[in-house]
């Protein structure tokens, strides 16, 4: 089973995705049978680790996302990864232009997962201060969990 978290730059929202999903796959004792990654839409950040401002945040709750480094969405991913998950409608929309027609990838949005929340996007940190890097990690470690537990019984891991 494999997933790719989606957002623009891949520095923020999907990185703290791809670093909290491997950290519950990894306690889990699922990280043999599920592969996680990261990317972004854009190109604008290629070869760059996540915001400084996501790594701290996520380093408080125990996640290191020091190794990741953005890249781009490849049409390779939709070959690749079982599931494909956007943070947001217009990084959504854009995959859905980019997926080939043989693909074997679900597109979604991530939050789907999780519509308790009652929140459809992981709103973009970057701009702002510190409160939403930790809004993105309340989100995306509530929906990670829903994920995980939907994967084990939809694959019995």
């Amino acid at each position: 089973m494999s997933v790719l978290f989606v957002c623009l730059g891949n520095i923020c929202r999907s990185p703290t995705a791809d670093g909290v999903f491997r950290g519950l796959v990894a306690r889990a004792g699922l990280d043999e049978q599920i592969l996680v990654d990261s990317a972004g839409t854009g190109a604008g950040h290629a070869g760059n680790p996540p915001d400084s401002r996501s790594q701290a945040a996520a380093a408080e709750r125990g996640y290191d996302l020091s190794k990741l480094r953005a890249r781009q969405v490849t049409e390779d991913d939709f070959h690749r990864f079982d599931l494909i998950l956007a943070m947001d409608q217009a990084n959504y929309n854009g995959l859905m232009n980019l997926q080939p027609v043989n693909s074997k990838a679900h597109l979604d949005m991530f939050l789907s997962c999780a519509p308790e929340l009652g929140v459809r996007e992981v709103p973009d940190p970057y701009y702002g201060g510190d409160d939403g890097f930790e809004l993105v990690l309340d989100l995306v470690e509530a929906a990670g969990e829903k994920l995980l537990d939907s994967l084990r019984r939809q694959y019995q891991l």
